[in-house]
């Protein structure tokens, strides 16, 4: 009897420190939306937002280089010629290819 009186004392003396703690504990392991997996999920939003911004980014400069290109047509045949090595009917092409050592 002793030992359950003396049990009932603590915890009225400390309950709100058991709860509180409990709680935590909870909230930690063992919630499906603990702190551990609020973490992980804030590193994966700023990842997935960098990526945003690269994107961002990149469709700026596409875009840029887009209206640049189709802007006249000299461009446009540069272009084909440097990048996919186009010519025309009557030309020859030749590719210089520098040697790595």
């Amino acid at each position: 009897m002793h030992f359950f009186a003396a049990m009932l004392k603590l915890w009225h003396k400390y309950k709100y420190w058991l709860i509180s703690l409990s709680a935590l504990t909870w909230m930690t392991v063992f919630d499906s939306n603990n702190f551990i997996e609020l973490i992980k999920l804030r590193s994966e939003v700023s990842d997935l937002r960098e990526k945003r911004d690269y994107y961002h980014d990149e469709i700026i400069h596409v875009r840029s280089e887009e209206k640049d290109l189709f802007s006249s047509k000299r461009n446009l045949e540069k272009f084909a010629r440097e990048k996919y090595l186009m010519k025309k009917d009557n030309e020859d092409l030749f590719i210089l290819v520098e040697k790595k050592e």
